[in-house]
């Protein structure tokens, strides 16, 4: 479980395709602490740490990870959000993330706003919905909806985060992931399933 606030950035060092699923060597600065078999985020997916070198490790995406998320899209000298899993008892700073993408969106829209920038996001699945001043993660950043309509929603992105994410590379037409709000996703399944 993770909580949508960015530990640091990695750069993507090199990837490898191995029959369906992709390799990708990541060289982040909390390297020396992390152990094989360990669960990081990058961009809001939830990776196993496969391999150590240095201050490089690298995980595994599978095929279905790679057409449910922008990492088909992710090349060598990229940077990618990350975090590691959450301490038990740390606290929960931003939402509970299970670093699990639903969807992809688009940027639609940014528009700097004298010391924030307003982002506005289109997706194409009815099956969640975001609310107004409700939760989403956004390339495993947890961030606060703006504004909502049908399959699109906006945030608001202070300094810091615009700074130390890869929200600042982001332009229009960029695709991102998607992780809607687990409490979101469970009352909408229950009340689906009341009808």
């Amino acid at each position: 479980m993770f909580t949508g606030i960015i530990e640091q950035l990695g750069i993507v060092k090199n990837l490898v395709k191995e029959n369906d699923n992709l390799h990708l060597t990541i060289e982040a600065d909390f390297t020396n602490e992390l152990k094989i078999d360990q669960s990081v985020a990058h961009n809001g997916i939830c990776l196993t740490v496969i391999a150590i070198n240095g201050n490089e490790y690298t995980v595994t995406a599978i095929k279905e990870t790679l057409e449910k998320t922008n990492l088909a899209e992710i090349k060598t000298g990229d940077i990618l959000n990350l975090e590691r899993c959450m301490v038990i008892n740390g606290r929960l700073d931003g939402h509970i993330v299970q670093g699990h993408v639903d969807t992809t969106g688009v940027i639609k829209n940014i528009v700097e706003e004298n010391g924030s920038w307003a982002f506005t996001i289109q997706y194409s699945s009815t099956e969640h919905i975001t609310v107004s001043k409700g939760s989403i993660c956004i390339n495993g950043i947890s961030l606060t909806v703006v504004d909502a309509t049908l399959n699109q929603f906006s945030v608001a992105i202070i300094p810091y985060t615009y700074e130390h994410t890869n929200m600042k590379n982001l332009v229009i037409g960029s695709k991102v992931n998607l992780e809607f709000d687990i409490i979101g996703k469970y009352v909408g399944a229950f009340m689906s399933k009341k009808h």
